[in-house]
């Protein structure tokens, strides 16, 4: 990502948005960052309405960060709204949140997170996790060219839903990934319909000795991808 690509942070609490900022900065990151605090500005800021309407001042980012408890519209449904808009398929969302509850981390995979980091209590670890979010988000990642023929967008949709299954497989046992930490033959398999979601869910949850698996309809064939994990650096 180019050094002046915008991080749009979406954070309501003054302490979070502290700490994310100090640890950004002791990290090295030197990405311009714009903060909204509620899902409605959020929203508005993706838009370009109102207050936002000036793109030279409010450019679209690279990368969210995104809250889920937000007061008003939250962090899901903000979540919802950007990957139901076209112009913003390729936007990278990185859930940044103080819940663990599993229902939270499916439900935020299901709407189309990247990934799903969970705030950690002490000032080093978040260092850290903000050096994971600049290495991989950041560093490694690519997002879709803005100038793409937006005619291309159905067809790329229709082909991902229709005709491939994007699968995680462990190696040994050849079971494939059925969330929940829970590994099934293929009839119970977790389609994530997009590498870059089965990626970042390998990665978010830990998950080793596994492979990408797409497997297509017509014809029918199998293609096996590694899943490649980022390092991290530590300060």
């Amino acid at each position: 990502m180019r050094e002046n690509a915008l991080i749009l942070l979406v954070e309501d609490r003054e302490d979070d948005i502290f700490l994310v900022l100090r640890s950004f900065d002791r990290t090295g990151v030197t990405n311009p960052i714009q903060i909204v605090k509620n899902g409605e500005d959020a929203i508005a800021y993706l838009k370009g309405e109102g207050r936002f309407a000036n793109r030279a001042e409010f450019p679209l980012p690279e990368l969210v960060l995104l809250d889920l408890k937000l007061p008003g519209t939250d962090g899901f449904e903000v979540l919802r709204w950007i990957r139901m808009e076209p112009g913003l398929t390729g936007l990278r969302v990185v859930v940044l949140t103080s819940s663990e509850h599993i229902r939270d981390v499916n439900l935020a995979y299901a709407l189309g997170a990247n990934s799903y980091l969970v705030k950690p209590l002490d000032f080093n670890h978040f260092v850290e996790m903000s050096s994971f979010i600049y290495d991989h988000w950041l560093g490694l990642s690519r997002s879709p060219s803005a100038s793409r023929d937006p005619s291309k967008t159905a067809e790329i949709s229709h082909f991902g839903s229709g005709s491939r299954q994007v699968l995680l497989r462990d190696r040994r046992s050849l079971l494939f990934y059925a969330g929940y930490c829970r590994w099934e033959a293929l009839d119970g398999a977790l389609d994530f319909e997009r590498i870059d979601l089965a990626e970042s869910v390998a990665i978010a949850e830990n998950l080793k000795n596994i492979e990408i698996v797409l497997l297509y309809e017509n014809p029918a064939c199998e293609l096996t991808l590694p899943v490649v994990f980022p390092g991290v650096r530590r300060s």
